[in-house]
């Protein structure tokens, strides 16, 4: 470990951040220039965040030519300065040129902007504490295309997983990971990606206990009706996933504007909820075949102790900067441990301005953007760039991590 004091700053080549090597018996990068393709398109942003972890970022944006150029170059870089000591961790939609260019490859990508199952947290922090402590030269490069968000999520959790165990010498790079994070991810980044880094610290520290009693979903109601029409009011209808899956569909609710300050949707029989949540409310635009997000939270029912949980507009996905939310507003969950219907909530019925539309089988509606995510993309890429597969390479590195990724392994503590 190289102390504080003597480490060199990184250096900035066009849009590319490149720290020289650490390590005195690999050779140093010569005429590489990384950034000699991005300095026109600035679309490359590759960052040591510690001396062992790498972030490599691409914008959801990116020119696709450019973007394959650079995946080259990135791949000719890592191979230069770390030989076969990098495992790259694929945080974004599978490519496969991206394992046909690297020869160690694990895929834990999911959607842009949104935040990774709790176990898939846990999985990434595993794979990677794994790999670093099989040899000193190994060093983990983190890949992704689109919000750096996704990279946030993943540097601030392995920040907390390595302050279980780590020794003291670790101290500094847990100092500049904080750093990476707070600098580069939170001004970026979502309330519900931070929302689970808090769960994952909490769970690991003892300070959140773990709820493994079933939550029924009886309502949901939105306080403050958002500004999504010319006239004002909205069409809101909701989404809700377990897992990445679509489990429920709500009527499209049409608010005009000025008639409502709140507005519930009811669930009855309660809805089941475990695990991963995701809800997405959407504003059915008048007369016209569109939607737009009014905001999406995400959840896991292991950190809920309270029948009654409200989120304020900071802590909702999208609303949080999009000022048709009001400042004041917020949504409130409410929850039973059973799915017969709560008595005493008549109060939470809406107004006679208020209707709802129950035809549901509008394919706006039903429409699931999530369907496709992780299948493979097609590159283009000629076979004769075709190196070691992904499924060849996880095997191999250190006896099969895929096989260590379970939750037995972390003792979450349970709730009392």
């Amino acid at each position: 470990m190289v102390p504080f004091q003597q480490r060199k700053d990184c250096v900035l080549e066009g849009s590319t951040r490149v720290t020289p090597s650490v390590q005195p018996h690999l050779q140093p990068i010569r005429n590489m220039n990384v950034s000699r393709t991005m300095e026109d398109s600035c679309e490359l942003d590759l960052v040591y965040v510690t001396e062992r972890i790498i972030a490599v970022s691409f914008p959801s944006t990116a020119n696709e030519e450019n973007f394959r150029s650079n995946l080259r170059e990135v791949a000719q870089m890592l191979k230069s300065k770390h030989g076969g000591n990098y495992l790259l961790f694929n945080l974004s939609e599978r490519r496969p040129d991206i394992t046909k260019l690297h020869a160690k490859v694990l895929e834990f990508g999911w959607p842009d902007l949104h935040t990774p199952a709790l176990e898939k947290i846990c999985s990434i922090c595993k794979a990677m504490d794994t790999w670093l402590n099989a040899d000193p030269h190994n060093v983990v490069v983190l890949h992704n295309k689109g919000n750096r968000g996704r990279i946030g999520v993943v540097i601030a959790a392995y920040m907390h997983y390595s302050n279980i165990s780590a020794s003291a010498d670790q101290a500094l790079d847990r100092f500049a990971m904080k750093r990476f994070y707070e600098d580069k991810i939170v001004p970026i980044g979502q309330p519900s990606q931070r929302r689970y880094v808090h769960y994952f610290s909490g769970l690991l520290s003892g300070s959140i206990k773990m709820n493994n009693k079933p939550l029924f979903l009886h309502h949901v109601i939105m306080h403050g009706i958002p500004n999504f029409e010319s006239k004002g009011g909205c069409r809101p209808f909701l989404r809700i996933y377990q897992a990445m899956q679509p489990v429920y569909t709500s009527g499209i609710y049409n608010i005009p504007g000025d008639s409502q300050t709140s507005v519930c949707i009811t669930i009855e029989p309660g809805l089941l909820l475990k695990g991963d949540i995701l809800l997405k409310c959407y504003h059915k635009k008048f007369r016209s075949p569109a939607r737009d997000v009014i905001f999406r939270v995400q959840f896991h029912t292991c950190a809920i102790h309270d029948l009654g949980v409200v989120f304020g507009k900071e802590d909702l996905d999208d609303a949080f900067k999009d000022d048709r939310f009001p400042e004041y507003g917020k949504v409130e969950f409410v929850f039973s441990y059973g799915p017969e219907k709560i008595q005493g909530m008549e109060h939470l019925e809406n107004g006679p301005s208020v209707s709802v539309d129950y035809n549901t089988s509008d394919p706006l509606i039903r429409w699931d953007s999530y369907d496709n995510f992780s299948g493979h993309r097609d590159d283009g890429m000629e076979d004769g760039n075709k190196q070691n597969t992904n499924s060849q390479s996880i095997g191999s590195i250190s006896g099969g991590l895929e096989d260590q990724y379970t939750w037995p392994d972390t003792h979450w503590p349970s709730q009392s």
